[in-house]
């Protein structure tokens, strides 16, 4: 199923795996170990732009406190160069992430942590995949976007998705400042190679089917569940977002930072969301 290929220059020095799924296509993930016997195991989605790379800070402080990490760069983005900006169906990512899932072993609990537009995945799998993850956190999910391509846009685009659905079009997020305040990090992301910044009509297309199927999906979130919101994010609507997260019928939790931007990776390094999301995490391993 999968194949070690290199310890990557990154904060806790994580290795870099490739992975097969069951449709024959090959995808990278990264992995992070705990300094001892894990208490837990984490597994990270990305948004629709990002891929592991950016988040290694926080999963490094995650491992550190005896959890073991693995972010996934989904198919078409980040690493994985085949196919990119492109996904058949949002099941098809749904499963992908299953398959995963299902290897690792179950003497411990398993978590889930969803990051922006990661965050209808992990909703999502809750409803296609239910009783493989123990948890699951919720990071700025990307539900109700405030940043969004117009209706004639989406209309051109749901066109395309049936007469030409691997047509390319501009995902509307290319603005580093949407993302953090920080210069540094804006410079980050104006030169990372390996941003997704444009994506196929049929990517574009499932991920609006995605959006329909979680009306669904949302109530069979059973499992204890963080919601992290950011005050000032120009990317998602937190009070949407609350309203949504209130209707999960399961246990639940909700942080607001009301001055952090939208990643909170690219936060200070004081900043308290990494902490926050480990006591969350304790409570729910019982450790």
């Amino acid at each position: 199923m999968a194949d070690e290929l290199q310890t990557l220059d990154e904060p806790g020095r994580p290795t870099l795996h490739r992975a097969t799924a069951s449709d024959g296509y090959r995808w990278h993930y990264r992995t992070f170990s705990p300094p001892g016997e894990p208490i837990g195991r984490v597994i990270f989605l990305h948004g629709i732009q990002s891929h592991g790379g950016w988040y290694p800070r926080s999963c490094s402080q995650v491992a550190a406190a005896g959890y073991e990490v693995f972010f996934l760069d989904r198919r078409g983005c980040g690493l994985n160069a085949e196919k990119r900006g492109d996904f058949p169906s949002f099941r098809r990512v749904l499963d992908d992430i299953a398959e995963f899932v299902k290897i690792l072993p179950t003497d411990k609990p398993r978590l889930m942590g969803a990051i922006s537009w990661g965050g209808k995945l992990g909703v999502g799998f809750q409803y296609r995949h239910p009783g493989l993850v123990d948890g699951l956190a919720l990071l700025c999910p990307g539900f109700f976007p405030q940043v969004n391509l117009s209706f004639f846009q989406r209309l051109w685009i749901g066109r395309c998705a049936l007469r030409a659905p691997t047509r390319m079009f501009p995902i509307p997020l290319n603005d580093p400042a949407l993302f953090t305040e920080s210069e540094h990090w804006r410079e980050f992301l104006r030169n990372d190679p390996l941003a997704l910044h444009e994506a196929t009509a049929r990517m574009m297309f499932q991920s609006n089917s995605l959006d329909i199927y979680l009306r669904r999906a949302k109530r069979l979130v059973k499992v204890p569940t963080l919601l992290m919101l950011a005050g000032q994010d120009r990317i998602i609507d937190n009070a949407k977002t609350r309203r949504f997260f209130e209707k999960l019928p399961c246990e639940k939790q909700w942080i607001e930072y009301p001055n952090a931007q939208h990643t909170l990776e690219f936060e200070p390094e004081s900043h308290p969301f990494v902490n926050d999301l480990l006591g969350w995490m304790g409570k729910v391993v019982g450790n």
